[in-house]
């Protein structure tokens, strides 16, 4: 069973910086546009980044765009997502996961088209 595996989460101050690390033992992350979503507690999950296969293509919400950077290593089987000026509001859990449906990023990012969902790392944020 393919399941991927998010890191880097942690206690961040304002304007400070996380790098956020998505892998997926024994299954490659190449081939796939891989996207990252984040649920703060009592909300509905939310589309953050997406970085499309094959090309440097990516897309971003509008609340982090700017500030929050994904990227790949193909080697290291891994996609980052770079965080900075990080704000209370970006407080939630941070998940990475593959799109099944599409291999290039469209703006619009909806949960129902990927899987494979982690467990999730957690980001926290203060004031």
């Amino acid at each position: 069973q393919v399941q991927f595996v998010e890191s880097g989460g942690g206690l961040a101050e304002l304007g400070g910086s996380l790098r956020l690390s998505c892998t997926a033992p024994g299954f490659s992350l190449r081939g796939y546009a891989i996207g990252w979503f984040r649920q703060a507690p009592g909300k509905e999950r939310e589309g953050v980044s997406c970085s499309s296969s094959g090309v440097v293509d990516t897309s971003y919400a509008d609340s982090v765009k700017g500030r929050f950077t994904i990227s790949r290593d193909n080697a290291k089987n891994t996609v980052y997502l770079e965080m900075n000026s990080l704000k209370p509001e970006d407080t939630a859990v941070y998940y990475c996961a593959a799109n099944l449906m599409r291999s290039r990023c469209i703006t619009t990012m909806t949960s129902h088209e990927y899987a494979y969902w982690g467990q999730g790392t957690q980001v926290t944020v203060s004031s």
